[in-house]
């Protein structure tokens, strides 16, 4: 059996609609905080239990009979999450489970300035001291292009922070290859990257944008303290734009320029590229 963690969410809902077309529904189980929510799932036949990060009895109990486990990284930014997902590991292995799988993040190393990498980087060398074997899934960066570039459309600019290139990759790809490697015969030992195959940076970005409407789309660098004010202008928290900040601060380093093409491998054809996903955006 196969467990996925954060399955009501949107990567770990949507490994398991593919582990769904790629194995019985009853070799599937869900440990979800609030089980309603994932009542769709039962209603298919997947296994769902009860289980928060907070309460390693309940995990264990949901991990009952899982060979492996998908370990769905927290994202509270108050909570301990290094110490929740030690919570998870520990209660897999109490469980019996053979491997460990975590959604991590590419670009998971010291130094990073992107404060969610520290986490990754802690709950990675828990992953390493335990005692079952594990794949730390480092998945490119998969927000929703619309969210990462701003509204382009309408103002005709790519107005962020400058930036470095990153591999902005694809969610519903990142779950399809999860479902591939829990069900497949690869092993996948350890840290491993995720991605599209290409590193854009946000001036390629304006001309594959450009070139798909036919106007010209400019790429706007304003100073970092003045994007940050303009996001607190218009609502966003101060806190959550300067974690955004840090996320361009650490592309500029070449934290995330490193494609990798297991994903294409994984998938057995190409990743939704940018261009792909703009032209989705546009028609949609």
């Amino acid at each position: 059996m196969i467990v996925v963690t954060g399955a009501t969410g949107g990567l770990g809902g949507a490994t398991v609609e593919h582990l769904l077309k790629r194995m019985p529904a009853d070799r599937i189980g869900v440990s979800v905080r609030d089980v309603s929510k994932a009542q769709h799932l039962a209603d298919r036949g997947v296994r769902v239990r009860q289980g928060s990060y907070e309460d390693p009895a309940a995990l264990r109990k949901s991990f009952a009979g899982a060979e492996q486990v998908l370990l769905v990284s927290g994202n509270d930014p108050s909570a301990d999450l290094v110490s929740l997902h030690r919570n998870a590991i520990e209660a897999a292995v109490a469980a019996g489970v053979r491997r460990i799988l975590y959604t991590s993040q590419q670009g998971a190393v010291p130094g990073n300035p992107y404060p969610p990498s520290a986490l990754h980087v802690a709950t990675e060398a828990i992953l390493a001291e335990s005692p079952v074997a594990w794949t730390a899934l480092r998945n490119g960066a998969y927000g929703p292009l619309d969210q990462v570039l701003g509204p382009w459309q309408e103002t005709g600019e790519i107005a962020q922070p400058a930036d470095g290139p990153v591999p902005y990759t694809d969610r519903d790809d990142i779950a399809e290859a999860t479902a591939v490697i829990l069900t497949g015969d690869r092993t996948l030992d350890g840290p491993v990257d995720l991605t599209a195959p290409t590193a854009v940076t946000f001036a390629d970005v304006a001309g594959i944008a450009s070139a798909l409407t036919g106007r010209p789309i400019t790429r706007v660098v304003p100073g970092d303290e003045q994007w940050v004010a303009d996001r607190i202008a218009r609502g966003a928290p101060e806190q959550l734009a300067r974690l955004l900040l840090s996320f361009y601060r650490a592309s500029r380093a070449n934290y995330f320029a490193e494609a990798s093409p297991l994903l294409a491998e994984l998938l057995g054809r190409e990743p939704a590229s940018v261009a792909n996903r703009l032209a989705a955006d546009i028609t949609a």
